[in-house]
């Protein structure tokens, strides 16, 4: 058959690519139900039992009261969708579709497009869930305030940023040691249920404990997420500072290790899975 030639500039090529991103992560979106938007309130539902079961927990052992000068709600939240937002942006990240995926066959298909669709669509249903409880707290407690809007919206780009970073890694180790990688995921995910620091001040703990969880880039999300959101709050312990040079040194690390990886992309890497 006939076809146009056409000129591949730069720019033409840049949009091409911006508009295969926007289409494949629609598809990542719609992926876990075909109504888009049954699929971003089943994320509002897993959130939402999120929050009840972490409320429920700190009432029955009595500890709902937090140590910091504002509304309790904002204080879970503050912890709880930062943490969601990390875990679930490395989940996405590193279960993209690799170099021996079927849809790399397809001609403007190519990993960075498999992985920044899976990014952003994870950061959508993320974000959009995130609004929606914010807006009906609001409308039902009228307790959502910010001290530091920007700053808040800082750190919450930059939990989801590392989440990238951490999710690159694990990407770039599957292909390697399936079980390990998968095993190891699991645990940074569930470590960082306690080490994320969402279930405590951090300015309220002896400093013993505070050095047991300082290596961790989330548990400095969470605290300076708090510093951001309630006006009488100030970190002493931690810093944005710490958790941007990690992510940015594991996002240099895991684009390495990927393209290492995909210049040895084998067809046998997916047999028997």
């Amino acid at each position: 058959m006939f076809e146009a030639r056409q000129t591949n500039t730069m720019r033409r090529s840049l949009f091409s690519m911006l508009e295969v991103t926007y289409h494949a992560s629609v598809q990542k979106v719609r992926s876990s139900h075909r109504n888009a938007v049954w699929a971003i309130m089943t994320s509002i539902l897993q959130a939402g039992m999120f929050v009840g079961g972490f409320y429920l927990m700190f009432y029955f052992i009595g500890a709902r009261e937090a140590k910091l000068r504002g509304d309790f709600m904002m204080y879970l939240l503050s912890g709880i969708y930062l943490y969601l937002c990390h875990i679930r942006a490395v989940a996405a990240v590193s279960a993209a579709e690799g170099g021996t995926s079927s849809l790399m066959q397809h001609g403007p298909m190519n990993p960075i497009v498999a992985i920044a669709s899976s990014l952003i669509s994870a950061f959508y249903v993320q974000t959009i869930s995130l609004l929606v409880i914010l807006f009906a707290l609001h409308t039902f407690s009228g307790t959502v305030t910010f001290h530091n809007w920007k700053a808040a919206l800082m750190i919450y780009l930059l939990a989801w940023f590392s989440g990238f970073g951490v999710g690159l890694v694990f990407r770039a180790m599957r292909p390697w040691s399936p079980e390990v990688t998968r095993f190891a995921q699991q645990a940074y995910m569930r470590i960082n249920m306690v080490a994320s620091g969402k279930m405590f001040v951090a300015n309220t703990v002896p400093g013993f404990i505070i050095s047991m969880f300082d290596w961790n880039p989330l548990f400095h999300i969470v605290d300076q997420m708090r510093g951001a959101v309630f006006v009488n709050y100030f970190p002493h312990h931690t810093n944005w500072e710490y958790p941007l040079y990690v992510a940015c040194g594991l996002l240099i690390v895991g684009l390495m290790a990927e393209f290492f990886t995909t210049k040895r992309a084998s067809m046998s890497w997916d047999m028997g899975r």
